[in-house]
């Protein structure tokens, strides 16, 4: 599982079509949205933040996947009736620093995918309880074993999507 480090001339950089751009997203937040109201079990994947984790990875431009979590996220907060937000900036953070993590390291093997998208997850969901508590006042509680059981679930669904989505790729 090593992640090593790459220059800048080493990287590779994707493109995706503008269906695949539009549609991988909007099909992770009805999944999730739909998912989420009939299964409290799968509930703890978030699949929407893994398009998003994917797409920065893949683009390897911050300000791209700046954006992209922003939109995925702002989408996601309007279909779950959650304050309008919570998720944009949580996706929107997660995102630039996927994309800048990309930019640096090379992710393209299943064990370092692994451990990128379990960071990211307790990053995004620290960043999550931090604003929904101290920006909303929503009266949310803190498990450690929760959330790195959901993280550790979001990284073995990541890496099989992961392998999915790698077919919609284009080198530029």
């Amino acid at each position: 599982m090593p992640i090593t480090y790459t220059s800048g001339e080493q990287v590779e950089v994707y493109r995706f079509s503008i269906p695949a751009t539009i549609g991988i997203p909007l099909l992770a937040l009805f999944v999730q949205v739909f998912v989420s109201r009939h299964s409290t079990s799968l509930s703890y994947i978030d699949l929407p933040l893994l398009v998003t984790i994917f797409f920065a990875m893949a683009r390897r431009n911050p300000i791209s996947g700046l954006l992209t979590g922003a939109v995925i996220g702002l989408a996601q907060d309007a279909l779950t009736g959650l304050p309008l937000g919570l998720y944009g900036i949580a996706k929107t953070i997660v995102g630039f620093l996927a994309s800048s993590l990309g930019v640096k390291l090379d992710v393209e093997n299943a064990g370092a995918r692994v451990l990128v998208i379990l960071a990211f997850y307790m990053i995004h969901a620290a960043v999550f309880f931090t604003v929904a508590r101290g920006m909303v006042s929503l009266s949310l509680t803190w498990s450690w074993s929760r959330g790195t059981l959901s993280g550790l679930a979001n990284a073995i669904v990541g890496v099989i999507l992961f392998y999915f989505l790698d077919k919609f790729k284009q080198r530029t």
